[in-house]
């Protein structure tokens, strides 16, 4: 069956942004007297931001307090600003691709849109973005990409999710959609490659070339 619609996460396979949303998230943590380390932000990567700081305090016994949260969009716009990049090879990709495409991110719309203006991949997307904040749960449930297939107007069963999260992973399969997980980001360990291949993609890609090689034969 042709897929129609290759639907992207945002952080960590559109955009290398994980290392740095993650030195945001520390750095707001350690302002408030709290010390949180990287594998411990690292564990929730793919599920939105009120889920990961659930998932730190449970494993740290450290839980950010509420006046702090204002602060942790603008740290992480400031670094976004600095230096957020595309992934690696991706416009490339991008700019080859011949079928419908969208974004569907367990971030807030406001992060996604500037995430894709500051590295210039808005042009490729334009108001085709959709955020867990639009849905009733977050990954790993189905919600949010049933609604990008829904507001794009594609069958479920003809949409490729690519992820580099589980959660993501999961999510995906349960909207009954086929996954690629992607592995080209930074943050990509070899403990983040093992939980991402354990949540069972259909493959799992570390370059868009080969993204690219693997779309064509579907």
């Amino acid at each position: 069956m042709r897929i129609e619609l290759v639907i992207f996460d945002c952080d960590g396979v559109l955009v290398d942004s994980e290392p740095l949303a993650a030195e945001a998230m520390a750095l707001v943590y350690s302002r408030h007297g709290m010390a949180v380390k990287p594998e411990n932000i690292a564990a929730g990567v793919g599920m939105k931001q009120t889920d990961i700081l659930s998932l730190i305090g449970r494993n740290t016994g450290h839980y950010l307090p509420e006046k702090a949260l204002p602060e942790l969009w603008p740290e992480t716009r400031r670094l976004f600003g600095e230096r957020l990049k595309p992934t690696c090879g991706l416009s490339d990709f991008l700019s080859r691709l011949d079928r419908k495409s969208c974004v569907a991110s367990s971030s807030s719309m406001e992060r996604i849109a500037y995430s894709l203006s500051v590295t210039g991949l808005d042009r490729f997307f334009g108001d085709a973005f959709f955020s867990s904040s639009m849905v009733a749960r977050g990954k790993p449930a189905p919600d949010l990409f049933l609604h990008a297939a829904e507001r794009m107007s594609v069958d479920p069963s003809r949409c490729l999710v690519i992820e580099d999260s589980p959660y993501g992973v999961k999510g995906a399969k349960a909207a009954g959609m086929r996954v690629f997980g992607f592995t080209g980001g930074t943050h990509a360990d070899e403990a983040m490659i093992e939980r991402l291949a354990a949540a069972g993609p259909a493959a799992i890609y570390q370059s868009w070339r080969e993204v690219e090689d693997a779309l064509a034969q579907l």
